[in-house]
């Protein structure tokens, strides 16, 4: 007789954004110990404001409480899974699993942000990851996603740490969960230790 295991709900990402020719799309990522589910939110912000977090993190605005796995613990995970808005991507699928830090780009409209980071010694970056994964019954995708935390979470550690540590910490927490469910041959990391520097690497691919 085959015994088959329940399905484990494991973690809860609460905002990535995922980029989309109309404006960034915001999701919870809900991970089990099979797959992980992009749960659709209902937008939060401009369009305009939404790039602007893509790029250089949360808005400090507190108006959105984070949803909580504890939010999704009586969810029935098929019906997730079947809801056109959400994506769901199996883990034994996976390709490949990335994270990176690529530093913002100069504009000139960004004159303000540019010139409070060269105050605050700072870089204002957001951490992205691409999964590539294998379709069925055939075929590759992949989703990029950006770690950017809402204000409610973001606001009360600025008190006592700075906008970058909590950018790379969200993203390093995000890196976490899926290093504890992927193959390590599947996950490499590189990241920006400042606008304008060369990228280095944090993780490769099967290293230890």
């Amino acid at each position: 007789m085959i015994t088959v295991l329940p399905e484990r709900k494991l973690a809860l990402i609460h905002r990535v954004l995922v980029p989309d020719k109309d404006y960034p799309k915001e999701y919870a990522v809900l991970v089990t110990d099979r797959r992980s589910i992009f749960v659709r939110q209902k937008k939060t912000r401009s369009n305009f404001v939404l790039r602007q977090e893509m790029r250089f993190g949360t808005a400090l605005v507190t108006d959105v409480i984070p949803k909580t796995l504890e939010d999704y613990e009586e969810a029935s995970l098929e019906t997730l899974a079947n809801d056109s808005d959400n994506l769901t991507i199996q883990h034994e699928s996976v390709i490949s699993f990335s994270m990176r830090a690529d530093p913002p780009d100069h504009r000139k409209r960004d004159f303000f942000v540019w010139m409070v980071m060269k105050m605050q010694k700072e870089i204002f970056q957001v951490y992205n990851f691409e999964i590539n994964y294998r379709l069925n019954p055939g075929g590759e995708s992949e989703v990029k996603f950006y770690a950017a935390p809402l204000g409610a979470y973001f606001k009360p550690k600025r008190q006592v740490q700075t906008r970058e540590t909590i950018l790379r910490e969200y993203a390093m927490d995000t890196l976490g969960i899926y290093r504890s469910i992927l193959p390590a041959t599947v996950i490499s990391s590189q990241a920006e230790t400042g606008a304008g520097k060369q990228q280095s690497p944090i993780i490769q691919s099967g290293e230890q």
